[in-house]
């Protein structure tokens, strides 16, 4: 399992975590905006993959290269309206621009979604509006070692060197035989916790960053799901990996942990 407090910011390996209607406890909660208060992603500045963020008691704890900062939690009273997607979010701004902007190029901001900021996914994937993290669709995203397997076995067959789970940015990682066994999922129970899969991941230009140094490391795996794993949804235009879910039942989910198929 694995948090990413910061959108796009290194992930961070947990044994256990709340699953939260918003997605696992302190995923996501955090995001880089550029001075007009728009989202920034690996996609444009894969150098965020540079960056560890850490959650504190009080906050979060951002390193890259040696050096640090510590960022309190923001006062609910300093806000700004930030666009992800689709989606305004109302959001508290944190103090963090000056080491942010001296990484990233340009003037950069971190904001915090904190209890005030609400985002909800509406959505035809959905029969209703859904809570959503700053994450790109819904609240968790699911993948299985069966089909990085099926992904990595042509990506060799066709020369190329196989990439690790880490590319796909997931949340929870199932551990499973046979070649893309969440395409036929629906619902998952994990402990006590109940998730519905409601839509295929697509996939973008992020796959292709090294997780450590933020560096393009060239066409895979792109070019291996374009040959093998495209969506047939006329509602996905691309190629798919993982599944999102939404919470339905919440409570506590542990590595390790049976999962059940419902």
């Amino acid at each position: 399992m694995h948090i990413h407090p910061v959108k796009g910011m290194r992930a961070v390996d947990v044994d256990s975590a709340q699953v939260e209607a918003r997605g696992l406890k302190g995923d996501r909660r955090w995001l880089v905006v550029d001075a007009d208060g728009k989202f920034l992603t690996q996609r444009s500045h894969p150098q965020l993959a540079t960056i560890d963020a850490t959650v504190t008691a009080t906050g979060l704890r951002l390193s890259s290269n040696g050096n640090a900062i510590a960022i309190d939690r923001p006062d609910r009273k300093s806000r700004r309206r930030v666009v992800i997607w689709d989606s305004e979010v109302d959001a508290a701004i944190a103090d963090a621009s000056d080491f942010l902007s001296a990484r990233l190029g340009g003037e950069v901001h971190l904001v915090f979604m904190d209890d005030d900021a609400i985002r909800m996914k509406d959505s035809v994937w959905t029969p209703k509006p859904e809570p959503v993290s700053f994450a790109d669709a819904f609240p968790v995203l699911v993948t299985t070692t069966g089909s990085l397997a099926a992904l990595n076995r042509d990506i060799e067959a066709n020369g190329g060197a196989p990439v690790p789970m880490a590319r796909f940015r997931p949340n929870i990682v199932v551990d499973c035989d046979g070649d893309w066994p969440e395409d036929h999922w629906r619902k998952l129970k994990i402990g006590d916790v109940v998730l519905d899969l409601v839509k295929p991941s697509d996939r973008c230009i992020v796959t292709t960053t090294d997780q450590q140094s933020g560096a393009r490391m060239g066409k895979e795996p792109l070019a291996s799901l374009a040959r093998i794993h495209r969506s047939t949804d006329p509602r996905i235009n691309g190629v798919i990996f993982g599944m999102n879910a939404v919470p339905r039942i919440l409570g506590e989910v542990s590595v390790g942990a049976p999962v059940e198929i419902l």
